[in-house]
This record gives C-alpha cells, sequence and structure tokens, in this order.
C-alpha cells in the first residue's frame, strides 16, 4: 500500500483505524501501524495531523512491543514447564511429545 498518494486526513483516519483494530488482540496490526506510518509521523515536515499520527505510532509499537514480550515469556514459561503441570499442561497442549524410547 502507497500511503503517499493519501491526504493527510485519510493517512490519520487510517492510522487511527489500525490503532484501535490492535485492540481486538491483533498485535500484528500495531506493528503494521508503526512500519507504515514511522516515516510519516516522524521524519515528513510538520503538518497539522502528525502530531496524532506521532500518538497513534508510538502507542502501537509499544503495544505491539508489549504483546512481543508478553507472548516470548509465555512461550518459554510453557516450554520449560508444561511436563510439570501435569493433566492441566496437556489439555493446553495441541501436539503432545512422545518422548525418547
Amino acid at each position: 500500500m502507497d500511503i503517499s498518494r493519501m491526504n493527510n486526513g485519510s493517512k490519520l483516519y487510517l492510522c487511527k483505524w489500525y490503532f484501535r483494530a490492535g485492540f481486538a488482540c491483533l498485535p500484528i496490526v500495531w506493528l503494521i501501524n508503526s512500519v507504515w506510518f514511522f516515516e510519516e509521523a516522524f521524519k515528513k515536515p510538520p503538518y497539522e495531523e502528525q502530531a496524532q499520527i506521532k500518538r497513534y505510532v508510538t502507542f502501537s509499537g509499544i503495544g505491539a512491543a508489549i504483546w512481543i514480550v508478553g507472548m516470548a515469556i509465555w512461550v518459554y514459561i510453557f516450554q520449560t514447564h508444561r511436563a510439570e503441570w501435569g493433566e492441566f499442561g496437556d489439555d493446553l497442549t495441541f501436539t503432545i511429545p512422545t518422548g525418547i524410547k
């Protein structure tokens, strides 16, 4: 998508829409929002809507980073402690490893 062809009001609307969509447990949308609009928010000459775009880009980046860190922590905990959780760990597991024979 080429956002350089859009007017500033449309850019703000799209950035805001992606930010709100991220609250539906879609951190990838926040990541995309922060990448697509980073240059628009921080490298372009100032314009009226830019302050709001900066805020949405910043919060989208923070939200995506929190999700990434949270998921990494969950994966680590799950991978290292699943066997200790017994039946509950098995219920959370899609494919149960068979082990070494």
